[in-house]
């Protein structure tokens, strides 16, 4: 009874240490009498008890590591603290065993290393407007030396760059500077375009009234040429009507009649004004003369004709 109780035990001892099951995104590294045998896939997999041991456990996900802050001295000698985020996968079981003897100190090392090499050739500006150049040329020097360890890195990530305080303050006023400036051209720029408005506006304001003057000038001479015309056609009808009449029967005396009367007003007229001496004709005959005179006047166009 004790004898087979004993075989039991050592059956599920060799069972237990025949069968193994790898989970899924791992590989396990087997030794065979202390040298490297084969590496385990996912599954149930089958092992010599006593012969074969599982050496070392990879897992092959995406691993991210955190790399510990450092100083780190920029090309115009300007001390920056940098910390970031190491993104790798074994990729090589067998080499991450045996490549390395501890490939996650390796890789951390290293991305210190390489990232104070790559912000050594840059200035300070240059290392916060390049992150992306700096975390690929990180990469790429990892990722070289990282292939004899069985290990692929993915990407680097700079979480922060921290220069001195006296640089942060000194970055600040610079801001501050360059902010203010950009107000007063702002501003300056504002008050040039308002005068351009301002001049623009009375350059066209003074078009404006003076083509509305010189349009006025042309309508009132218009109006005045037009005037003159009506004037000087209702002047030469009236001539024309009054040289008619005259041609009519007892036209000539109708205007000696009017020629005496106006003779006759202006001398009234003369005669009530103040402080005017009136000359009369010694006789009325000078008077008749000068109706006479008048009427050979009006009788020119007649004869004329």
């Amino acid at each position: 009874m004790e004898i087979a109780l004993v075989i039991a035990v050592i059956a599920v001892i060799f069972i237990a240490r025949s069968i193994k099951i790898v989970p899924q995104q791992h590989a396990w590294v087997v030794e065979r009498l202390g040298k490297y045998h084969s590496t385990l896939t996912p599954g149930p997999k089958l092992l010599i008890p006593f012969v074969d041991a599982v050496a070392y456990r990879h897992s092959l996900k995406e691993i991210p590591l955190d790399v510990p802050s450092q100083i780190c001295i920029t090309r115009d000698n300007t001390q920056l603290q940098v910390d970031g985020i190491l993104y790798f996968q074994v990729t090589d079981p067998m080499r991450a065993s045996y490549g390395s003897s501890n490939y996650i100190m390796a890789v951390t090392q290293l991305a210190q290393t390489s990232l104070r090499s790559v912000i050594g050739k840059l200035e300070l500006d240059k290392t916060f407007e390049e992150r992306d150049i700096i975390n690929a040329q990180v990469v790429a020097a990892i990722d070289e030396a990282a292939l004899n360890w069985g290990v692929k890195v993915l990407r680097y990530e700079i979480k922060d760059l921290t220069p001195p305080k006296e640089i942060l303050h000194a970055m600040q006023a610079q801001i501050t500077a360059e902010r203010e400036k950009r107000a007063l051209i702002a501003a300056s720029e504002g008050r040039r375009q308002e005068q351009i408005n301002i001049a623009t506006g009375e350059r066209e304001a003074f078009i404006a009234r003076s083509e509305g003057e010189k349009q006025a000038a042309i309508n009132k001479a218009q109006g005045e040429a037009a005037s003159i015309t009506a004037v000087a056609d209702a002047t030469a009808q009236a001539i024309e009507r009054v040289a008619a009449a005259i041609r009519q029967p007892g036209g000539e005396q109708a205007v000696q009649l009017k020629v005496a009367e106006r003779a006759v007003d202006a001398y009234a007229q003369v005669a009530a004004e103040a402080n005017t001496t009136l000359i009369v004709p010694s006789h009325m005959g000078e008077v008749s003369a000068l109706i006479s005179s008048a009427m050979k006047m009006v009788q020119l166009p007649k004869s004329g004709g």
